[in-house]
């Protein structure tokens, strides 16, 4: 390097005299600027230049990385790296490409102020706590000052960077949201009575003897509960499937029957309701015979079992829905089809 490109060669004085040595209360003054080597050597500045930009892209592919990762990567999956021993292969790929992405953007960052933004300390004279008109418009210069010796305008490989890289960072946190659960799709419009057609019903199983019911089985003034064909209470997944599917029917004299599209889905005065309660999802177990009046036992919502399971106590938000029902050629009661309505509490996405 020649002489005039050495930092030595272009220091500077100091902004004011030192302080006197018998006065300790006196400004002891700032000492001389030294200038960097990037501030005087145009190749240098380049070289930081690319140095950051480079950081901020690897930290684009970390992020892309992390992504991949999460998607990519079995959870179950467990592999051994020295010194950790065996760990989860997923956590070990989102930590350390998050960690990479995170880590260049802040040393990138670093490095862009200590190698290309000024150096040069200026003092600033205490002032009032309140900003005047004068003190804002200080202000403003000082931002745009600052702005145009960071060389962000200017410098356009690190600004573009960096706002590739920032903004690629967030996605991280937007693919984590996927832990929350399993995709919701359709499954809260559908229960598992979708799965009765015409051509193959499905029958109502009694929770409690599994077995088939017919319509003799059913006492007027009883309260029976039931579940679809096919599901099993040693099913992995029972406890999910049943907060759905669970039926409780109800055996009404029909001229007690106040609606008549209820009387219509039922059979012989047998109406099959959803067991879940459309406030908050808790299972309805309590009946009043002479009322016909069904009582939830959590927030006590009532409904009206005789005139379409409409509500006439409590916060729930609309009637019960209705599965319509009837009987298969041996006498078993039989479902074709899906409730006329989503079971359950109500939620914002519901059509209906």
């Amino acid at each position: 390097m020649s002489e005039e490109k050495l930092p030595e060669s272009h220091g500077s004085a100091g902004h004011h005299e030192a302080a006197v040595h018998d006065d300790p209360f006196a400004d002891p003054g700032l000492p001389a600027h030294q200038p960097r080597r990037t501030d005087i050597d145009e190749k240098a500045a380049k070289r930081a230049e690319r140095q950051v930009s480079l950081m901020f892209v690897v930290s684009m592919i970390a992020t892309v990385g992390f992504i991949a990762s999460y998607v990519a990567i079995d959870p179950d999956k467990i592999v051994y790296v020295f010194p950790l021993g065996h760990i989860s292969a997923l956590n070990f790929a989102l930590g350390m490409t998050l960690g990479v992405a995170l880590f260049l953007i802040g040393a990138g960052a670093v490095h862009w102020a200590r190698t290309l933004m000024s150096d040069h300390e200026i003092p600033a004279e205490r002032h009032p706590i309140e900003a005047d008109d004068e003190v804002r418009n200080d202000v403003i210069e000082q931002f745009k000052t600052g702005a145009a010796e960071s060389g962000f305008g200017r410098r356009k490989m690190i600004r573009n960077t960096l706002i590739g890289s920032m903004a690629l960072v967030p996605l991280s946190g937007v693919v984590l949201l996927r832990d929350l659960g399993p995709l919701p799709e359709d499954k809260l419009e559908h229960t598992g009575w979708l799965e009765a057609t015409d051509a193959k019903p499905l029958q109502l199983i009694n929770m409690n003897t599994n077995q088939p019911m017919k319509a003799e089985d059913i006492i007027q003034g009883s309260l029976t509960f039931a579940m679809p064909e096919g599901l099993h209470t040693h099913d992995e997944d029972f406890q999910q499937r049943i907060a759905k599917d669970a039926l409780m029917l109800v055996r009404i004299a029909p001229e007690d029957i106040k609606d008549e599209r209820s009387k219509e889905k039922g059979f012989e005065g047998i109406l099959a309701y959803s067991k879940i309660c459309t406030h908050v999802g808790c299972p309805i177990s309590l009946y009043e015979q002479q009322t016909h009046h069904a009582l939830c036992p959590c927030h006590q919502s009532t409904f009206d079992l005789a005139d379409g399971a409409r509500v006439i106590f409590g916060p729930a938000g609309h009637p019960l829905p209705q599965l319509k029902i009837t009987t298969d050629e041996k006498g078993f009661l039989v479902a074709h089809g899906d409730f006329d309505e989503p079971v359950g509490p109500s939620y914002w996405e519901r059509a209906r």
